[in-house]
This record gives C-alpha cells, structure tokens and sequence, in this order.
C-alpha cells in the first residue's frame, strides 16, 4: 500500500525512519505473549529533526496502547509539543474498545507524519486508522514504500511479530510454533542422565520462546518421561502471564499430581484428546502462538501434518561449537 495523500516526502531522512522502526519492533517484541487478545504493537515518537521523543509498546489487554503510551510518556516529560513523526508497527486503531481510538489520539498532538508497518488485519473492527488520519490532512506512509535497504528485513520482523495474531484474528485458531532441539546424529534424546544437550545460549532461546507463546503444547508421554516445569527461568516472565499447558492425553496417563503441581507453577493445564480439539480450544482461549514441546513421535507426527506454521530447529554441531538454529515457516499451508 502507498501514501494515501499526496504527502509523499518524508521530513526525516530514511536512515532516522529506519532506526525508529527498528526500536519499535524491538520494544514490541519484549511484550509478545503478554498482550493477548490485542496483537503486541511498538511505537516511536520523533520530533521534527529526528530525536526520539519516545519508544513505548503495548503492554497488556486493557492498557494503553503503544500510540497512546508513548503520547503519555512526551505529557509527562513535557515534550508532547514536539511531537512531528510517528512510527507505529501497527496501523492505529480507529474504533473504541477497551481504549479510546488511537487515531484521534494522535491527531491530538501536533503530528504531521505516521509511518506504518502493517495495515490492521482484524476483520471484525471498521479500521481505517490511516485514512482518518490522512483525512485530517497527515502525511501517511508505509513500510511496503519505504526505499532502505533494511525496508526488507523490517518487514519481515514486523510480519513475524504480528503472524500469531493475524492467525489468530482471521481462522480462530493460534499460531503453531514447534520447537525441536537435535544432537549432531539427529536424535531428539538426551544422553543418559541428562536433560538436555543444547548451548547456554541456545536453552536462553528456548525460554525466550516459551516466553512469547500463550500456550504450550506437549504429550502425556513426554509428562512421563521427564516431568518437565514448563515455566520461564533464564529471563524475567511477563508479570501475572498463566500459560496453558495442553496435554495430548488420549489414554488419561498424566497423573493428577503433576496437574496439581503445574498449576501451582502458575501453568493451566488442560487435557485433550486429539491435537485438533486443543487448536481448536486454545483458539477459543484467544492463545496467539501454542509452542509445540514435545518428544520425537509427537513432533514428527505434527511436522507431517499442515497444522503447523513455524519450525524452530536447534541443532548440536559438535563440542566447542555454537547450535545451528534454523527457522522455517510453512508454505504448503492451505488457505
């Protein structure tokens, strides 16, 4: 999508819209999973030669969005009269839900420019946060015209950063993330009396994460096997945040202590007969992302399937060697 008024030069030179998208996909990113039903949103506030004015996100359902924090943030340091550029990674809402619309919240401060990275994909809401924006005489722009030669990779970020959320607005179903972890002859399984075979660095990821996801999904023979936590422990967890466990447990094995115990975790944890009732449900739990922690039959089993849409690969290369992660998305999906 291009300009939608005849506004088309930025002020600002590109390297400074650059950076300002970067930092806002970055602060957003630090509150995916917590901000579930809403879609995790980064803003940047910018005065008219470049400064940065504010960087904010959106924190939780409920609470101020990215735009309308970031504006708070500049009242409070007394900037908000410098207020020149707004780059957003998500179109700015329009219509009143728990919080007033964003749009009228910025064009109630002397902006003149929004940059924006994605349109709103929801399709249950009226939108049109950049063309009321536009109307009142901004110059709107978007990432999609944005001539850098990091415009690319901008995208991308901001596309896999909302991908659980646009899922999840328009199928009802969450985003399947599999995380599978590989020695270097390929197995899944752990040496004798241990739990794991992978880097430092690469467990960090893992947390990370298990972090972003709203849900995670396992199998009663994993439960079994290795009586897993499943909670955040290698950085700080978003405050009050109460995961789902969904447990594939066709043959009721779990026992009820470790239930008790999960839950005590602060986990929910749901039993499920089949992996479709749990998509199925977990969607109805408005879950973004569900990350697959499984064992080998299990993660095979769904990697065969189309149910999947991101596969995170940690592969042991050898001693003194840092892991090979590789991410590949799903494009056989239908639809």
């Amino acid at each position: 999508m291009g300009a939608l008024n005849d506004l088309t030069s930025s002020s600002l030179p590109a390297g400074v819209i650059a950076d300002a998208f970067a930092r806002a996909i970055a602060v957003a990113a630090d509150y995916a999973g917590a901000t579930s039903p809403n879609p995790p949103v980064g803003c940047v506030l910018l005065d008219a030669v470049g400064n940065s004015l504010a960087v904010e996100a959106h924190r939780k359902a409920g609470d101020l969005h990215a735009e309308a924090r970031a504006i708070a943030a500049c009242n409070a340091a007394g900037t908000i009269d410098r207020i020149h550029t707004v780059v957003v990674t998500l179109e700015p809402c329009n219509h009143h839900g728990r919080t007033p619309p964003c749009a009228e919240a910025i064009l109630a401060t002397p902006a003149r420019e929004v940059w924006i990275a994605e349109t709103d994909p929801n399709p249950r809401v009226d939108g049109g946060g950049a063309a009321r924006l536009a109307a009142a005489g901004l110059s709107v722009r978007f990432l999609s015209e944005f001539d850098h030669p990091d415009a690319s990779r901008l995208a991308a970020d901001t596309e896999r950063l909302i991908a659980p959320f646009v899922k999840w607005v328009t199928t009802g179903l969450p985003f399947v993330t599999v995380k599978q972890a590989l020695d270097d002859t390929g197995s899944m399984i752990p040496p004798v009396g241990h739990r794991t075979f992978t880097s430092e660095t690469s467990l960090t990821l893992a947390h990370r994460m298990r972090r972003r996801a709203d849900a995670i999904l396992t199998g009663s023979g994993t439960i079994l096997a290795d009586n897993p936590e499943f909670t955040v422990r290698r950085l700080p967890d978003h405050p009050d945040k109460r995961r789902i466990l969904a447990i594939l447990d066709r043959g009721s094995r779990v026992p009820a202590d470790y239930l008790t115990e999960a839950a005590r975790r602060g986990l929910r944890p749901i039993l499920f007969s089949d992996i479709g009732e749990a998509l199925t449900r977990l969607g109805t739990e408005s879950v973004h992302e569900v990350l697959v922690e499984a064992g080998p039959i299990l993660t095979s089993a769904i990697l065969a399937t189309d149910i999947w849409d991101e596969h995170v690969t940690i592969r042991k290369i050898g001693d003194g060697t840092p892991d090979r992660v590789t991410v590949s998305r799903n494009h056989n999906k239908k639809g």
